[in-house]
């Protein structure tokens, strides 16, 4: 399938194609410009008694029927653990900032400040930079891979989607669960209205925070993706930058996507 009909393919045009379709972490390049839209109300950071407590942030969890294991926190460097830190970026209230030389997110609040979460990334050759929104969220969700993920690793086959005809839902993907690539959540980035294919997102291999070993997307621990997902409503800007933040912030000019394949998690 040509990129331009695979990307006709995955484009999602409504909500009920983008629950059912296409929870897969692809990213091509866009030569339309952004669009910068007016940030929602600033979070307010209500941090609980357990904030800050790797013990508790990382313990097992119980969510939505599934059963999240308690991270091995101790064999992650301490840097990357949730936590309350200065906003550096320069963005405004309410901005997810994802900084890809330092592998840190973070959420930009009131007063200066900002949650910060250790994620892992893509690998040289699978990166996507630019400013964007998060269109729409979703919990648990069913992981479709690609086409040409399939044809390079024949083992996913199983999981090939297929469209009913006439309807906007499909058969086949993973099941969602702790071992579902895409976690238990997933936050859809769009720009210039259009799907990135590129998504922030659980993942069960803790031990990749902190490095750029998946296909695309932008992985946080079970435990952390839960937390982000609710305190980002839909429409929340978003901007991934491709070095470390400089002196003063980011600029608010376009970040030109890098070149990137089709890829996947």
């Amino acid at each position: 399938m040509s990129n331009l009909n695979r990307r006709r393919f995955l484009t999602m045009t409504a909500t009920g194609a983008a629950t059912a379709a296409l929870s897969a972490c692809s990213s091509t390049r866009e030569s339309a410009q952004p669009v910068y839209p007016p940030a929602p109300p600033a979070p307010r950071f209500t941090l609980d008694p357990g904030f800050g407590d790797p013990h508790l942030m990382y313990a097992a969890m119980s969510d939505e029927g599934h059963e999240i294991p308690a991270v091995p926190f101790e064999r992650i460097d301490p840097r990357y653990y949730r936590q309350l830190v200065p906003n550096t970026t320069g963005e405004p209230s309410g901005t997810v900032v994802v900084d890809t030389s330092s592998h840190f997110l973070y959420l930009v609040g009131n007063h200066d400040q900002a949650i910060r979460y250790g994620v892992g990334l893509g690998r040289e050759g699978f990166e996507w930079a630019g400013r964007g929104v998060i269109e729409w969220k979703q919990k648990w969700p069913r992981w479709f891979p690609p086409n040409e993920m399939i044809d390079r690793q024949p083992e996913l086959e199983k999981y090939r989607a297929q469209q009913i005809p006439g309807t906007n839902e499909w058969l086949g993907g993973m099941e969602p669960g702790v071992s579902n690539p895409l976690g238990a959540r997933a936050l859809y980035i769009f720009q210039d209205g259009k799907d990135t294919l590129f998504r922030l997102h659980g993942s069960p291999e803790w031990a990749s925070i902190g490095k750029s070993v998946s296909s695309g997307c932008v992985r946080l621990m079970h435990q952390d993706i839960v937390d982000l997902y609710d305190r980002v409503p839909d429409g929340t800007p978003i901007v991934v930058i491709g070095g470390s933040i400089p002196p003063g912030g980011l600029p608010q000019t376009e970040i030109v996507p890098a070149e990137v394949a089709q890829s996947q998690i």
